[in-house]
């Protein structure tokens, strides 16, 4: 293992920890995304996948359990996070969401591509998955 992969784990590990109530042992729930965590998130992850949603969201409920079940499945190779938009609305404003549930997925700090609406379970493995290999 060199170097950087050995900096990565621990960074990886670090921040497991202070978001899993676990105690960091694997990130296979959803983190919860704010103002203060967001940045950190993104950059400290080579692939997250970041559910915009609010609480009156019907389809934003529908796919919420979704999101926990490839929160599960791409453990250690995707990071899941949910940002209420309601509650964040300038990184709502920011990333231009203008209807939710929008799913952006991030590589290395950056928005690779989007998706809007409550699509079923296997087109978003396809999602995952071609961004995975991009």
């Amino acid at each position: 293992m060199d170097e950087l992969e050995k900096i990565r784990e621990r960074k990886l590990k670090k921040l497991m920890a202070k978001f899993s109530k676990t105690g960091g042992e694997s990130m296979t729930k959803p983190i919860e995304l704010n103002a203060g965590n967001f940045e950190e998130v993104i950059s400290s992850n080579e692939n997250v996948v970041v559910d915009f949603w609010a609480e009156w969201c019907a389809p934003c409920k529908i796919i919420a359990p979704i999101i926990e079940e490839l929160a599960k499945e791409y453990a250690g190779k995707v990071v899941f996070a949910k940002l209420d938009t309601d509650r964040n609305q300038l990184i709502a404003l920011q990333f231009g969401i203008s209807a939710i549930p929008t799913l952006i997925y991030f590589k290395r700090g950056k928005p690779v591509d989007s998706i809007v609406g409550a699509l079923p379970k296997r087109e978003l493995k396809h999602w995952i998955e071609k961004n995975l290999q991009a």
